[in-house]
Order: structure tokens, then C-alpha cells, then sequence
């Protein structure tokens, strides 16, 4: 697959974020651009996906964005990974859960490589830490498919403020809870981008699906 990488070291603005990427979308249908990964960071902001609910809320006070991304209720701040994509799935195997499990591997290999065993969980989406039988998120997963162009992408916790996460009931989920990588591990996570992005190209070219 032919990749255009992105990674942009100041924070973007989550609105600017989602036009440029259906933007892309437009382009990559019409074979005017190149798949993308984009890794990068947001300011705080609260997203809904489509199937979030109103009482997934907690406090009424904060500012929610509603976008039509798969999942529901997250947060994204400054610490937080944010790897968005755009890739072009007509040429392949459409199977939308493979294309999933791909992006599980992906965030699972590159935590290992920090000596960290996550897991896949098929009943909640994400990728899990277990914490001494507490199970908490460390990773959101929230795509959209387009024209067989797969975009969104996902969110990994490495140093943000998990305090913010009190406002909402995280994706839905009320009995697990949310953790970071420093938190779990406290060492320098400095070349994860690199490696998250090494993995993913690897893992979608080796794999057929």
C-alpha cells in the first residue's frame, strides 16, 4: 500500500482534523491521493460517536462535540496519542472486523515493545490493561467506512489527564475502568509514534484481509 505519513508535533483543532480527512476521503476515491496515517494531538475536547447516549453525560457543563465515528463518549487531551487514518479498503477484502483486529495488533505490539501486555477485548472495543483483576481501557478505537475508505482512527492514553474522564461515562463503560501507559509503566515513551506507525504499515501489508 502506498502511505502518505503525517505527524504533526503542535496540538490540532479536532474540527480541522475531521475536514481535512473527508477531504482526503473525496480524494482517495477518486485515486487523486495517497492512503494517510496521521498521528498527532488534541486540545481537551469530549466526542460522541453515533451510538453515545445522552446519559453518558455526567457533567452537564461540558462542551460535546457529536461526530459520525463508530462508538460512543471519549475524551482527548494533551498526552494522548491520536493516530487517524484514511485508507482505502476497495482493493481488498472488505471486512471491516478484520480491519479492526489489524488495528487491536497493531496497538498491542507497540505497547509490548515497553514490556506491557494489553489484550483485545470482542465485547468492548479497545485495548485493555488487566491491573491487578481491574480492568481498565488504555486504548479507544472509533472508525467510520465510507465508500469502502475506512477513516477516524484511534486514541492511545500515554501521559494525559485521566481526571477529565470522570465527565462522562467512557464509551459506555461504567464497570471498567481507564489507565495511562505512564501510569502503568513509568519510563520514556518517546518513540512510540514511530513505532505505532512502523507497526501499522507492517501489519496491513502482511496480513491479507
Amino acid at each position: 500500500m502506498n502511505f502518505e505519513i503525517k505527524k504533526s508535533k503542535n496540538p490540532i483543532n479536532y474540527k480541522d482534523a475531521i475536514e481535512y480527512m473527508e477531504k482526503r476521503l473525496i480524494d482517495l476515491n477518486q485515486n487523486n491521493s495517497r492512503n494517510l496515517i496521521w498521528t498527532l494531538e488534541h486540545e481537551d475536547i469530549y466526542t460522541a460517536g453515533t451510538s453515545f447516549k445522552e446519559n453518558e453525560i455526567l457533567n452537564k457543563s461540558i462542551k460535546v462535540i457529536k461526530t459520525n465515528r463508530g462508538g460512543k463518549i471519549t475524551y482527548h487531551g494533551p498526552g494522548q496519542l491520536i493516530c487517524y487514518f484514511v485508507i482505502d479498503l476497495k482493493k481488498r477484502k472488505k471486512d471491516i472486523r478484520k480491519f479492526v483486529s489489524i488495528i487491536e495488533k497493531t496497538i498491542i505490539d507497540t505497547i509490548k515493545f515497553y514490556n506491557i501486555e494489553t489484550f483485545a477485548d470482542k465485547n468492548n472495543i479497545g485495548i485493555w490493561y488487566n491491573d491487578n483483576s481491574n480492568i481498565k481501557k488504555v486504548a479507544a478505537i472509533g472508525i467510520r467506512v465510507s465508500k469502502w475508505i475506512a477513516y477516524h482512527g484511534f486514541s492511545i492514553n500515554i501521559n494525559n489527564d485521566l481526571e477529565k474522564y470522570k465527565s462522562i461515562i467512557p464509551c459506555g463503560i461504567k464497570d471498567k475502568g481507564i489507565t495511562s501507559l505512564n501510569i502503568i509503566k513509568n519510563q520514556n515513551y518517546k518513540k512510540f509514534e514511530d513505532i505505532l506507525i512502523e507497526n501499522f504499515i507492517s501489519n496491513l501489508e502482511n496480513q491479507v484481509f
